[in-house]
């Protein structure tokens, strides 16, 4: 992941700017670097769209270090736009892709109006975000979950794997909050996350994840070396797991118990963390809220639209669910009279 120190290719306003992410914001490194590279595009595009660079000179090589104050302040909402349409149509980004650099954008743009006083108006104050299509999120089952669990390895390190994804499906937690777990962050039944932004929630563990890390604890001690003291899953060099290791343990996992091949990942166990809570602990949505670390409930109402057995339900709860038609009406004598114009 890149530092700020590596930011040399940017003006000094947009390093300011990262460096006020970093440092005031306490925005993670790598989602200062996801801002870095979208403003970073957009002001290359801004240099080719206005007749700044060669023609022939390639995109990624367009310098935009003598980006200026004054370039910033000529930035209209038709450029964006533009810059938006040729993303999609030359860069490939989907609408959610667009929907990031949009939030990059307009994080940049108000930064230079609210708190630098740089510009005296927002020309991206009415800058829409694209509509994108809210997909599903792709989940294991209940069996599928617990087949899961129980296609777990029987080596050296099965108690350390089987833990990690029992706290994955158990508690929704991200791979980042769970690669970063200290020691010292369980206390009796409860384990403080550090999750998005830097911002801390405890949760609470059930039996499974406390029997889960009992196993581990002892085998956890008797590596040879054991490097990062405060790491809670540790390497065979005693290191702290990283995020790519994890990744690869799910992964073999995921093909033993015969579910490779589905797009499933460790960020999918946190998705199926949440349905089975939803669909089968009838959490209410507030409280999954917190346990997931969402910002607000809106990100975590997609997991009211999973559960075809809690809409099944509700069609089957209403008083009006057992109703019968009506017998069909005996054949009317056809000398009998009826009424003209029915």
């Amino acid at each position: 992941m890149a530092s700020l120190q590596s930011y040399h290719d940017c003006p000094q306003i947009l390093r300011d700017y990262l460096f006020y992410l970093e440092t005031i914001k306490g925005r993670s490194p790598r989602t200062v670097n996801g801002y870095y590279i979208d403003l970073r595009t957009f002001f290359r595009f801004l240099k080719m769209y206005r007749g700044q660079v060669d023609a022939k000179t390639e995109f990624s090589k367009i310098p935009i270090t003598d980006i200026t104050i004054d370039d910033i302040r000529q930035v209209t909402l038709s450029e964006t736009y533009e810059f938006l349409h040729f993303v999609a149509s030359e860069r490939s980004n989907t609408a959610n892709t667009r929907s990031r650099k949009v939030s990059s954008l307009r994080g940049f743009f108000k930064y230079l109006t609210n708190n630098v006083g740089l510009l005296n108006e927002n020309p991206l104050k009415n800058l829409e975000v694209p509509a994108s299509k809210k997909a599903l999120p792709k989940y294991l089952t209940l069996e599928q979950a617990l087949e899961l669990l129980r296609s777990v390895d029987d080596g050296e390190f099965q108690t350390r794997d089987y833990c990690m994804l029992t706290l994955f499906i158990n508690c929704g937690m991200r791979l980042s909050e769970l690669v970063g777990i200290n020691l010292s962050d369980i206390r009796d039944n409860t384990l403080r996350l550090l999750g998005k932004g830097n911002k801390e929630r405890v949760i609470y563990l059930n039996e499974s994840c406390l029997n889960a890390i009992a196993a581990y604890l002892p085998d956890r001690e008797k590596l040879p070396v054991i490097r990062d003291k405060s790491a809670l899953f540790l390497t065979k060099n005693g290191t702290r797991i990283g995020r790519r290791w994890v990744e690869k343990i799910v992964e073999k996992c995921l093909a033993k118990a015969g579910l490779a091949n589905m797009g499933l990942s460790p960020h999918k166990l946190r998705h199926t963390a949440a349905t089975i809570m939803y669909q089968h602990g009838n959490v209410d949505i507030r409280v999954l809220k917190e346990i997931l670390g969402h910002a607000n409930v809106g990100t975590t109402e997609i997991y009211t639209h999973v559960s075809s057995k809690q809409m099944e339900n509700a069609a089957n709860s209403t008083p009006l669910s057992h109703m019968t038609p009506p017998s069909p009406s005996k054949k009317k004598n056809k000398s009998s009279k009826e009424p003209e114009n029915q």
